[in-house]
């Protein structure tokens, strides 16, 4: 499968850390630097200046403590913003990280290691007996060092810790085939479910619409930070969130089978790639007007998106297979519960998988999920993927990293698993040269852990995105 450079991808929403400012023009805000008013005028005191004249002396000392109140109030406002420019500055200081040991993705672990962090990005990776610290860099330790976790798949920020239809937009109801609604239009970058996450060490989030449509949606991939979406914005659209196999039909009137989805889909296609030629023309005049949902699909037959088609059974993955062969697209399986069955045909089409939770529950489409699934794939050597997935039931999402680790307990090797949690994921959404692993230049998403991140025991410590302390455990 040829794999998209997500850079390519929508270039227009891409944010450049510390590049990009969101200033209204004319504000008084630049780039986070506060511009104080030039002069004050009134020099007896910080507020226009009542008059004096026939003042009792009553009058007069109401008048100083008038002035006296206003200087009060200009110094506190002084000192608060010198405290936020502080911490500002303090949060993207130089930073040393200190490991027993360190998993850096990019060769063996180090022992008693050290990973130095400037200006938001990984200046340097190595033995603590190479590498000096400097006097000047904050000083964390911990026994586990690892790259920022990735959740290869989620809803978090649509779905939301509530779990009332207030806070539930991961999947719209009104039609099974919507290729055109944006997950950057619904993504809550505060919903507490984000936070949940960073908690455990997940960093990056590929989120968007639900499994249970034929199309739901597109997807996108955040960080588990930012007070808006645009902060937190790593690519705005990724893929297509496409569903075979029996759930569909739970909640759509039509389709009522499995050939009538697939029917479905294969016309919109069709209809997609007449779309798509004619847009490509090169006399504008001749182009058709703007259609979002053929758009969409004519991206995704284009390349700049992915297929994310969320097949279950072995008859759902050799669907997805074939329609992949007949469109072209680039092919991500979601869930593939029964992929034990059909590790050749996987392998043969060159197709990644984002394993099923591995903890998921075994019922419907899914009764036949194995806790061992992960490791026959890495043994067949097909590209996988962990992801928390779509839960119905509070608290609305589950730990990727919890679900690796019960892989773990089935056999599958460690430094797979940890692999599988950083670098491949962010080599299959080609973000391997920004994060995935600790390399000189790469952003700094780090996690440290009190223990080994697979036993249930071990927490994170301190999680950092783009070299800021965003948790720091009590």
């Amino acid at each position: 499968m040829t794999r998209i450079n997500i850079q390519n991808r929508y270039t227009y929403f891409m944010l450049k850390t510390n590049t990009v400012s969101h200033t209204p023009a004319g504000s008084k805000y630049k780039h986070g630097n506060l511009q104080m008013k030039p002069e004050i005028k009134s020099k007896s005191c910080l507020r226009p200046a009542p008059s004096t004249k026939n003042l009792d002396m009553s009058g007069r000392n109401f008048f100083m403590l008038y002035c006296t109140s206003s200087l009060l109030s200009a110094i506190v406002g002084v000192v608060i913003i010198m405290t936020l420019l502080i911490s500002a500055t303090s949060a993207t200081a130089q930073k040393a990280i200190v490991g027993d040991t360190i998993y850096t993705m990019e060769g063996d672990p180090i022992v008693n290691g050290v990973v130095l962090i400037r200006d938001g990005k990984i200046e340097r990776v190595g033995s603590v007996a190479e590498i000096t610290i400097p006097a000047d860099y904050e000083k964390f330790q911990g026994s586990v060092v690892t790259p920022g976790l990735i959740d290869a798949r989620s809803v978090v920020g649509l779905a939301g810790y509530y779990n009332q239809d207030h806070d539930q937009d991961q999947l719209e109801y009104s039609h099974a085939l919507q290729p055109d609604l944006r997950a950057i239009d619904a993504y809550n970058s505060r919903e507490e479910l984000v936070g949940f996450l960073l908690k455990n060490g997940i960093t990056t989030v590929h989120t968007g619409h639900a499994p249970g449509a034929v199309i739901s949606g597109q997807t996108m991939i955040v960080k588990t930070t930012g007070r808006t979406v645009d902060e937190a914005l790593v690519d705005s659209t990724t893929a297509l969130a496409i569903t075979l196999g029996s759930v569909v039909r739970s909640n759509f009137d039509t389709p009522g089978t499995r050939s009538k989805g697939v029917s479905m889909l294969r016309q919109e296609l069709i209809r997609a790639v007449e779309y798509a030629e004619k847009r490509s023309n090169a006399d504008p005049e001749r182009r058709p007007e703007r259609d979002l949902r053929l758009e969409a699909l004519a991206d995704m037959l284009d390349g700049r998106l992915f297929a994310l088609i969320t097949a279950q059974r072995s008859q759902d993955i050799m669907t997805a297979l074939r329609l992949q062969q007949e469109f072209g697209f680039p092919l991500i399986i979601d869930g593939a519960a029964e992929a034990y069955l059909l590790l050749d045909e996987i392998a043969d089409a060159g197709v990644p998988v984002i394993i099923h939770p591995t903890m998921v529950r075994t019922r419907g489409d899914t009764e036949n999920a194995a806790f061992d699934t992960s490791q026959k794939l890495s043994e067949a050597g097909i590209p996988f993927a962990f992801q928390s997935s779509y839960e119905t039931y509070v608290p609305k999402t589950r730990i990727a990293l919890f679900e690796a680790a019960v892989a773990v307990g089935y056999g599958l090797d460690r430094m797979t698993a940890l692999r599988a949690l950083t670098i491949e994921t962010a080599s299959l959404f080609g973000l391997d040269n920004r994060i995935g692993s600790l390399q000189n230049g790469k952003e700094a998403d780090i996690v440290i852990f009190n223990g080994d991140p697979f036993e249930y025991t071990s927490r994170p410590t301190h999680v950092f995105i783009n070299g800021r302390l965003l948790h720091e455990a009590n």
